[in-house]
């Protein structure tokens, strides 16, 4: 059953990858303006547990629900809109296109979805003014920092304003200086426009920026209350 209030929620989702259990009953739901970090050790399923949510993976059992539409219904024409229009991604390496300028690559999404370049340009140079990389606009990926890229991939992820953001290991190839000021920015920059963030995560000071944390182990999950 989906709990009253979530945006995007799974039951009993189950996933194998032959004979290797990935997902074995695991629950997810989140809140809209919500932040959400799913732990566990290496292995245990928790970026499965994301790409099913995600719609890029589709489960073998159970049932995923988004603003009350089963997620697990839809078209995989239905699931690319979804996710070009609703969805947001940011992941361990940024996966910026290296031919582009940052701020094409930010822009990309916009241009995707029909917006006309000049149009999709300002509104992306209005995010990359709010994480702090709007002076790399004109740079392309390999001529920036790390920090830099990663936000630059959030500035991306957040242009379309987006219901759900997926962070996979978001601050896995930084520092802990750029790891936090990562944070700081995604999670405020969310938070400010009500998107819910799916954070997948195995470290301790990146989940601790999360409201709530869900510890996947084994293909299970288990719905962790927040300790302050």
């Amino acid at each position: 059953m989906t709990p009253a209030g979530s945006l995007l929620a799974a039951h009993g989702l189950r996933k194998a990858y032959g004979p290797t259990t990935a997902l074995d009953g695991a629950e997810f739901s989140i809140h809209p303006g919500e932040v959400v970090a799913v732990m566990g050790p290496s292995g245990s399923g928790k970026s499965t547990l994301l790409h099913c949510l995600a719609g890029i993976v589709r489960p073998d059992a159970g049932e995923i629900s988004y603003n009350g539409r089963s997620l697990t219904s839809m078209t995989d024409t239905e699931l690319s809109a979804l996710r070009r229009s609703e969805f947001g991604f940011v992941f361990q390496f940024g996966q910026l296109v290296p031919e582009l300028t940052c701020v094409e690559n930010v822009a990309l999404p916009l241009r995707l979805n029909g917006a006309k370049r000049k149009e999709a340009e300002r509104t992306a140079l209005t995010w990359m003014e709010r994480l702090e990389v709007d002076d790399v606009r004109g740079k392309r990926p390999g001529e920036v920092s790390g920090g830099q890229g990663q936000r630059v991939a959030v500035a991306r992820a957040l242009a379309t304003s987006p219901r759900v953001v997926f962070a996979d290991e978001p601050t896995g190839a930084l520092d802990s200086l750029n790891g936090e000021r990562v944070m700081e920015l995604l999670t405020d920059a969310a938070r400010s426009t009500n998107a819910a963030v799916v954070l997948v995560t195995h470290e301790t000071r990146v989940a601790a920026y999360s409201d709530r944390e869900i510890v996947v182990r084994d293909g299970k999950s288990r719905d962790m209350e927040r300790l302050v």
